[in-house]
């Protein structure tokens, strides 16, 4: 079977290592463009790129697939079937077309259930008790096509993107190795998706990730573990921007909340620590981790004691 490889961030990795300790044939990997990344913007290579490298497999970085010759390249490596994982380009239709067992997508929801470019952070925002891999025959539409095969996970109060992004990461490796020789046999039989049920995620955007003093802690929880790794979930003090990189709900004494504006900043003591917690819409975020602008990141305990104006402070505009 020879296979192309299309995927360009680490939750694509473990599935093309598996494919080459599993004797597949990968006739070409297919990543997006090096780019600038870090304080330094020095140039670096996406994940798959730099894997793809290391294993001596033929690489192509196209910015895009729409010209003709992006799609030629493809051609020339004569796939039986493309694997897609996290690519990030859209393919057009005689992409999808080209190989004789079609285009599979492992997909990090459970299909119809967010469609779209941020499957993860969709399902933590949405609070859903579960989420899980399903692995895809791509069609025109956005993650519209026939499911060949799924496996769920619960998810935790403790799971943030990261988390669930390696954990969904190693379940679509499992579920592509697992079912592919079924495909390929004729013995898997694709299912249908339900549009009726669709729900989407659309591409995160940063400002998506700064918080509204005016919601919920619960909420506002959600959106920390949500955005926890990119763009990250942040307020503003004192002019600077502030990332909220860990924090927790909890509920404010009733006798002094009502007075609190919200994104005020008191002292709560769960357990033996002492930790600013910032009024909300209702109840107070207890926060764990943070990092100010230009700094690095820091327990939240050490910052305030760092910080005397902190507390009392009104976070956001």
């Amino acid at each position: 079977m020879r296979i192309v490889f299309m995927g360009t961030p680490q939750f694509a990795v473990p599935a093309l290592e598996r494919l080459l300790e599993g004797g597949y044939e990968i006739a070409l990997v297919v990543s997006q463009p090096d780019r600038p990344a870090g304080r330094g913007r020095r140039l670096g290579s996406p994940p798959v790129a730099r894997v793809a490298r290391q294993h001596g497999l033929p690489l192509f970085q196209p910015p895009s697939l729409k010209p003709p010759e992006a799609f030629a390249r493809v051609r020339e490596a004569r796939p039986d079937v493309v694997v897609v994982a996290a690519f990030g380009l859209l393919l057009r239709r005689e992409l999808l077309d080209l190989p004789p067992l079609g285009c599979l997508n492992i997909h990090a929801s459970l299909l119809p259930r967010w469609r779209g470019a941020a499957p993860i952070p969709a399902a933590i925002l949405a609070n859903d008790a579960e989420t899980g891999v399903c692995l895809m025959r791509m069609e025109a539409g956005l993650d519209t096509g026939p499911v060949l095969a799924r496996a769920r996970t619960s998810i935790a109060p403790t799971d943030d993107t990261p988390s669930l992004t390696d954990r969904l990461a190693l379940m679509g490796r499992d579920l592509l190795v697992e079912t592919l020789p079924g495909w390929a046999a004729g013995t898997v039989v694709p299912r249908p998706q339900d549009d009726g049920l669709a729900s989407y995620a659309p591409k995160i955007v940063r400002e998506d990730a700064r918080l509204d003093w005016s919601l919920t802690a619960i909420e506002l929880w959600h959106r920390v573990r949500a955005y926890r790794g990119w763009p990250d979930a942040f307020t503003t003090w004192s002019g600077r921007q502030l990332k909220i990189l860990d924090a927790s709900p909890m509920p404010l004494d009733t006798s002094t909340s009502p007075a609190l504006p919200c994104g005020r900043v008191v002292v709560v003591e769960p357990g033996s620590a002492r930790l600013p917690a910032v009024a909300t819409g209702g109840g107070g975020l207890v926060l764990r981790a943070v990092a100010l602008e230009g700094r690095s990141v820091t327990d939240a305990a050490d910052f305030v004691r760092g910080h005397r104006d902190f507390v009392g402070a009104t976070l956001g505009p």
